[in-house]
């Protein structure tokens, strides 16, 4: 695949320079901005765009759930939770529905908040240890 804008290739090297708690939070952003476009959607009566963005969304979540780490006790709840926001997307597309909508994405923010922090403290850790 050729990458030829500035900012592809950036995206490229960001990605790939990234630790996995970055990476988990740029996947939570893609999925929560993918989620707002849809809404935005609705609200515009463009309904390709919102069949796209839920999409985009939906391949987040689905990747999200993909690589959950099953020694955690915490992966089975998460991904009960993955495949209720992703339930959410498909009835925010089915049914044109922005309350279906708005709360997966309130989803989406509530787990990137705490994986935000989560990410903090482990690096607070390293640095003590290290």
């Amino acid at each position: 695949m050729m990458i030829t804008s500035p900012y592809e290739k950036y995206r490229q090297s960001a990605v790939s320079t990234s630790s996995p708690s970055q990476l988990l939070l740029m996947l939570y952003d893609g999925a929560i901005r993918f989620g707002r476009a849809a809404l935005e959607g609705i609200d515009t009566a463009d309904y390709s765009g919102l069949s796209i963005n839920v999409g985009k969304a939906r391949a987040i979540i689905k990747e999200l759930s993909n690589t959950l780490d099953s020694s955690y006790e915490v992966s089975a709840g998460l991904k009960s939770m993955y495949e209720y926001i992703d339930h959410l997307f498909t009835e925010t597309n089915i049914n044109k529905s922005k309350t279906a909508g708005e709360e997966a994405i309130g989803y989406l923010m509530e787990l990137r908040q705490t994986f935000a922090q989560a990410a903090k403290m482990s690096a607070g850790q390293t640095q003590q240890h290290g």
